[in-house]
């Protein structure tokens, strides 16, 4: 898959002078357009303009005005006559270089600028050499708000990483999101189920999270979970085959959840996060009154393992959108 290939690019090379960034880069910029996650780009400029990206740092103007790289490149590129695609890409693969900075949208310059960083984090990353605290010298942080911003901003659908590469863009996401009015518990919410490391498709389900969690049913919804999951971990319930013959409001919250785990699941599937939500609204009402009208440590164990079993349910039918348990309030 595209996890695996990323990683086969970066981890399996020398990782010792700028020559050998500058191949990666390459490689991985060429990748990235052949593969269609960046779309509508040439990998041949790609690749040419990776190989090229660097080249300036030689220059006696770089070398006195360090703050020139990538622009001088820029200069040169275009003297040789290489085209506005390259030039291009050679001059802004630096960009966003922080906070308000412009983000690159020609498709040869993201393609380098995406590759350039990938390749800096995953390299580190490889020789253990990761931020701690608030020392940060290779500015690793940066270069993960980067790839952040390049990729909701172009939209690039593709896994970032695995680990502790995608735990280290989690935290970076909740502070660029934080600024936006994202809440960083719903980004732990929809992280903690795995298995996503398409910033995109996160995004998307965080935002219409949040937005759920903001109404009515939501809030009361995210209540009925955490009193589920508060008994089901204070009894230690371990699935089982019961026999019991269900209540009204147990056979309600049955029927619900047939209905409600399919259509989240196909809403997920659909990327129709919106429409997950709105099928999970539908076991408010049925969670509501299961809580009001039903014992669930009934004298009879039948009817106690029954209920527990149909409390351990509504949890999965719930974790198929997030982890609630993750959410503040």
């Amino acid at each position: 898959d595209q996890a695996k290939k990323l990683e086969r690019i970066t981890f399996h090379e020398k990782l010792g002078t700028v020559a050998d960034k500058v191949e990666r880069v390459a490689k991985l910029a060429e990748w990235l357009a052949s593969e269609g996650i960046v779309p509508n780009c040439d990998p041949t400029l790609a690749r040419q303009a990776a190989v090229l990206c660097k080249a300036d740092l030689v220059t006696e103007m770089v070398g006195e005005f360090p703050e020139l790289q990538g622009l001088m490149g820029g200069y040169y590129a275009r003297a040789e006559g290489l085209g506005d695609a390259v030039s291009d890409a050679i001059r802004d693969h630096y960009k966003p270089v922080g906070q308000g900075d412009e983000v690159p949208t020609a498709p040869v310059t993201v393609a380098v600028a995406l590759a350039d960083k990938l390749d800096t984090i995953r390299s580190f990353f490889a020789i253990d050499e990761k931020p701690t605290g608030s020392k940060d010298p290779f500015a690793l942080r940066r270069a993960a708000l980067g790839i952040i911003q390049i990729v909701t901003t172009n939209g690039l659908r593709f896994g970032v990483g695995e680990g502790e590469v995608l735990s280290f863009f989690a935290d970076r996401l909740k502070v660029q999101q934080r600024e936006a009015g994202v809440r960083h518990d719903l980004i732990d919410a929809v992280f903690a189920l795995g298995n996503e490391d398409d910033l995109v498709r996160l995004l998307a389900r965080v935002h219409a999270l949040q937005a759920f969690v903001g109404t009515e049913d939501g809030a009361n919804l995210l209540a009925g979970y955490k009193r589920a999951a508060n008994i089901l971990k204070k009894e230690e319930f371990e699935p089982g085959v019961t026999n019991s013959a269900p209540e009204p409001a147990e056979k309600a919250l049955i029927d619900a959840l047939a209905v409600a785990g399919p259509q989240a699941d196909a809403a997920v599937a659909a990327e129709d996060f919106a429409g997950a939500m709105a099928a999970l609204a539908t076991l408010r009402a049925p969670i509501d009154a299961f809580f009001e009208t039903v014992t669930v440590n009934d004298a009879d164990p039948a009817k106690r393992a029954a209920r527990l079993g149909l409390l351990a349910a509504f949890r999965v039918a719930v974790h198929k959108v997030a982890d609630f348990g993750r959410i503040e309030g």
